[in-house]
């Protein structure tokens, strides 16, 4: 058995990190390796005796600090920035939305970075079983594989780049997330969604109330609410909005419009990138938001499946 790591030659280590971590993550993890050299550490490999747990412990300490440093970088000093410092630009209420549907061992570990007042404040929020889990896990993180604590880095840090800012954890706060999501663009708009509709579904609903997008025009709106969007828009704006939907829902827009407008409207034709169309559907998107605010139309209602009368 191999005890000692300073024997371990370079490619020896990574062989070490192949067994350990499994050779798909080891390849994700450090990068450029040829077939030939994935071969040799294979073949390395096969040829070691088996190692200890401790030199197993040391090898991957070493590669740990070395995919933080090339992984988030580092700071003026020259130290490797830890995954888990995105934690302390949060605030309280983001941090609980960040674990609150996580299982016990993620919010044990994102508990262990952080000081004794946030600890405290999520821990005081959490489910009184809920919490006993949690603080058993926190006895017991060193037996977590630092694979693993990479991995849980990156997913929350990912995570938390959707979250709510400050001003939208407010009570009543869905018409804030609806009103910030209204200044992102379209994909950032879906992703967010997604992942709200995943971690919080009863906030989701709430949101939807007040969020509105161009498919919700073209899906939920009253017939004369729509024509009256559409006949008030630019037509070139109006072609570009109308741009990848079915052409039976072009037909009945166009129809609705006056004659002599559907007569000047034509057609975008060939390809044409997805934020000029993007920018398009805003327009009217922010023309029905104006109808809500003069009292025209009530959108809460129109998306919440209130009663309409045309």
């Amino acid at each position: 058995m191999i005890n000692d790591y300073n024997m371990l030659s370079g490619i020896q280590k990574v062989a070490v990190l192949f067994s350990v971590v499994g050779e798909g993550l080891a390849m994700s993890l450090i990068k450029g390796l040829s077939k030939t050299q994935v071969r040799k550490i294979r073949s390395t490999l096969r040829s070691m005796d088996t190692v200890s747990f401790s030199v197993k412990k040391r090898v991957m300490e070493e590669f740990y600090f070395g995919f933080l440093s090339e992984e988030f970088g580092e700071d003026k000093n020259g130290k490797a920035i830890q995954p888990f410092e995105f934690l302390h630009e949060l605030t309280d209420e983001q941090l609980f939305a960040l674990v609150d549907k996580e299982d016990p061992p993620v919010v044990a570990m994102t508990l262990a970075q952080l000081e004794p007042e946030k600890k405290m404040y999520v821990l005081n929020k959490l489910e009184p079983a809920f919490k006993g889990e949690v603080l058993i896990e926190l006895g017991s993180l060193e037996d977590v594989p630092l694979e693993g604590v990479i991995e849980v880095g990156a997913r929350l840090k990912e995570k938390s780049t959707y979250l709510p800012k400050t001003t939208e954890f407010s009570r009543g706060g869905a018409k804030d997330i609806a009103d910030a999501l209204g200044g992102m663009e379209s994909n950032d708009q879906e992703r967010y969604m997604q992942t709200l509709q995943n971690e919080n579904p009863e906030l989701y609903k709430d949101v939807k109330k007040y969020f509105l997008t161009f498919e919700d025009i073209i899906e939920s709106f009253p017939d004369n609410t729509k024509r009256a969007l559409f006949v008030a828009a630019d037509l070139g704006a109006l072609a570009l909005a109308l741009k990848g939907l079915d052409q039976e829902v072009v037909d009945g827009i166009i129809d609705g419009q006056p004659q002599k407008r559907q007569a000047m409207y034509e057609p975008v034709e060939g390809a044409v990138s997805k934020k000029d169309v993007d920018n398009a559907r805003k327009e009217i998107v922010d023309a029905a938001k104006q109808m809500d605010k003069d009292g025209e139309i009530n959108i809460e209602d129109i998306l919440s499946g209130g009663e309409m009368v045309e």
